[in-house]
Protein backbone atom coordinates (compact mmCIF):
# COMPACT_ATOMS: atom_id res chain seq x y z
CA UNK A 1 0.00 0.00 0.00
CA UNK A 2 1.40 3.54 -0.85
CA UNK A 3 1.25 6.01 1.54
CA UNK A 4 2.88 8.71 0.15
CA UNK A 5 1.98 12.42 1.89
CA UNK A 6 -0.45 13.64 0.94
CA UNK A 7 -3.21 10.60 0.42
CA UNK A 8 -5.57 11.74 -1.83
CA UNK A 9 -9.28 10.41 -1.96
CA UNK A 10 -8.53 7.73 -4.19
CA UNK A 11 -5.46 6.89 -1.76
CA UNK A 12 -7.80 6.93 1.08
CA UNK A 13 -10.26 4.98 -0.52
CA UNK A 14 -7.41 2.08 -0.72
CA UNK A 15 -7.24 2.23 2.87
CA UNK A 16 -10.77 2.62 4.52
CA UNK A 17 -14.27 0.50 3.42
CA UNK A 18 -16.44 3.73 3.42
CA UNK A 19 -17.37 5.25 0.06
CA UNK A 20 -19.47 7.96 -0.95
CA UNK A 21 -21.77 9.74 0.58
CA UNK A 22 -20.27 8.29 3.98
CA UNK A 23 -15.96 9.09 3.39
CA UNK A 24 -15.87 12.14 5.71
CA UNK A 25 -11.96 12.81 4.92
CA UNK A 26 -10.76 14.31 1.53
CA UNK A 27 -6.98 14.53 1.97
CA UNK A 28 -4.59 13.14 5.01
CA UNK A 29 -1.41 15.59 5.08
CA UNK A 30 0.53 14.25 8.02
CA UNK A 31 0.87 10.82 8.94
CA UNK A 32 3.36 9.23 11.47
CA UNK A 33 2.90 5.82 11.96
CA UNK A 34 1.93 5.06 15.52
CA UNK A 35 1.81 8.69 16.64
CA UNK A 36 -0.35 10.94 14.84
CA UNK A 37 -2.43 11.85 11.64
CA UNK A 38 -3.60 14.97 10.75
CA UNK A 39 -6.85 14.68 7.67
CA UNK A 40 -8.62 17.20 6.27
CA UNK A 41 -12.41 17.67 5.33
CA UNK A 42 -13.84 20.61 3.20
CA UNK A 43 -17.51 21.15 4.24
CA UNK A 44 -19.60 22.00 0.80
CA UNK A 45 -23.05 23.82 0.73
CA UNK A 46 -23.76 20.63 -1.58
CA UNK A 47 -23.03 18.09 1.08
CA UNK A 48 -26.73 16.74 1.37
CA UNK A 49 -26.12 15.56 5.40
CA UNK A 50 -25.74 19.67 6.12
CA UNK A 51 -28.59 19.61 9.03
CA UNK A 52 -30.37 23.19 9.63
CA UNK A 53 -30.24 24.69 13.35
CA UNK A 54 -33.14 27.18 14.62
CA UNK A 55 -31.99 29.93 13.07
CA UNK A 56 -32.31 28.74 9.90
CA UNK A 57 -28.26 28.20 8.91
CA UNK A 58 -27.06 24.86 7.53
CA UNK A 59 -24.00 23.40 9.57
CA UNK A 60 -22.20 20.57 9.20
CA UNK A 61 -23.90 17.57 11.96
CA UNK A 62 -21.59 17.04 15.19
CA UNK A 63 -22.49 13.46 15.06
CA UNK A 64 -20.98 13.36 11.81
CA UNK A 65 -17.81 15.45 12.67
CA UNK A 66 -16.81 12.72 15.47
CA UNK A 67 -17.51 10.00 12.36
CA UNK A 68 -14.89 12.22 10.37
CA UNK A 69 -12.31 11.93 13.27
CA UNK A 70 -12.93 8.47 13.81
CA UNK A 71 -12.31 8.24 10.27
CA UNK A 72 -9.10 9.38 10.69
CA UNK A 73 -8.07 7.56 13.88
CA UNK A 74 -9.00 4.59 11.21
CA UNK A 75 -6.27 5.34 8.92
CA UNK A 76 -3.83 5.88 11.47
CA UNK A 77 -4.33 2.39 12.91
CA UNK A 78 -4.85 0.83 9.24
CA UNK A 79 -1.57 2.37 8.10
CA UNK A 80 0.35 0.09 10.64
CA UNK A 81 1.45 -2.80 8.77
CA UNK A 82 0.29 -5.22 10.66
CA UNK A 83 -3.63 -4.11 10.57
CA UNK A 84 -3.79 -3.44 7.18
CA UNK A 85 -5.86 -6.92 7.29
CA UNK A 86 -7.85 -5.79 10.21
CA UNK A 87 -10.92 -3.86 10.97
CA UNK A 88 -10.89 -0.83 13.05
CA UNK A 89 -14.21 -0.38 15.17
CA UNK A 90 -15.24 2.17 16.97
CA UNK A 91 -16.20 1.22 20.75
CA UNK A 92 -16.66 4.36 22.37
CA UNK A 93 -16.23 7.92 22.92
CA UNK A 94 -15.53 9.77 25.85
CA UNK A 95 -15.68 13.51 26.78
CA UNK A 96 -16.39 14.43 23.59
CA UNK A 97 -16.96 18.26 23.34
CA UNK A 98 -18.60 20.34 20.31
CA UNK A 99 -17.13 24.09 20.88
CA UNK A 100 -18.91 26.09 17.59
CA UNK A 101 -20.82 25.25 14.36
CA UNK A 102 -18.81 24.31 11.17
CA UNK A 103 -20.30 26.10 8.29
CA UNK A 104 -20.56 24.72 4.56
CA UNK A 105 -17.36 26.32 2.99
CA UNK A 106 -15.34 25.79 6.00
CA UNK A 107 -12.35 23.48 5.81
CA UNK A 108 -11.82 20.73 8.99
CA UNK A 109 -8.62 19.51 10.06
CA UNK A 110 -9.28 16.70 11.87
CA UNK A 111 -6.12 15.04 14.32
CA UNK A 112 -5.93 12.04 16.18
CA UNK A 113 -2.78 11.19 18.41
CA UNK A 114 -2.63 7.58 20.03
CA UNK A 115 -2.91 7.40 23.57
CA UNK A 116 -2.45 3.15 23.69
CA UNK A 117 -2.43 0.88 21.20
CA UNK A 118 -2.31 -2.51 21.14
CA UNK A 119 -3.12 -5.91 18.90
CA UNK A 120 -7.09 -6.09 19.74
CA UNK A 121 -8.05 -2.25 21.12
CA UNK A 122 -6.51 1.09 20.40
CA UNK A 123 -7.54 5.01 22.41
CA UNK A 124 -6.95 7.52 20.35
CA UNK A 125 -7.37 11.40 21.09
CA UNK A 126 -9.08 13.50 18.65
CA UNK A 127 -9.87 17.10 17.76
CA UNK A 128 -11.02 19.36 14.98
CA UNK A 129 -10.14 22.30 13.78
CA UNK A 130 -11.55 25.44 11.70
CA UNK A 131 -8.44 28.32 11.14
CA UNK A 132 -6.81 26.42 13.83
CA UNK A 133 -9.72 26.83 16.80
CA UNK A 134 -10.67 23.52 18.01
CA UNK A 135 -14.33 23.18 17.48
CA UNK A 136 -14.62 19.48 18.73
CA UNK A 137 -12.14 17.36 20.69
CA UNK A 138 -12.40 14.11 22.68
CA UNK A 139 -11.15 10.11 23.04
CA UNK A 140 -12.23 7.25 21.17
CA UNK A 141 -11.99 3.82 22.03
CA UNK A 142 -11.96 1.45 19.31
CA UNK A 143 -11.78 -2.57 18.53
CA UNK A 144 -9.42 -4.23 16.08
CA UNK A 145 -11.51 -6.92 14.50
CA UNK A 146 -11.01 -9.21 11.61
CA UNK A 147 -11.33 -7.89 8.02
CA UNK A 148 -14.66 -9.95 7.80
CA UNK A 149 -17.24 -10.06 10.21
Amino acid sequence: MDLTLPLDHAAIERILLHRYPFLLVDRVTELEIDKRIVGIKNVSRNDHYLSTEANGASVFPPTLLTEAIAQVGAILILAKPENRQRLPLLAGIKRFRFRRAVLPGEVIEMEARVIRLGSRMGVLEGVARVNGKTVADGTMTCALGPATL
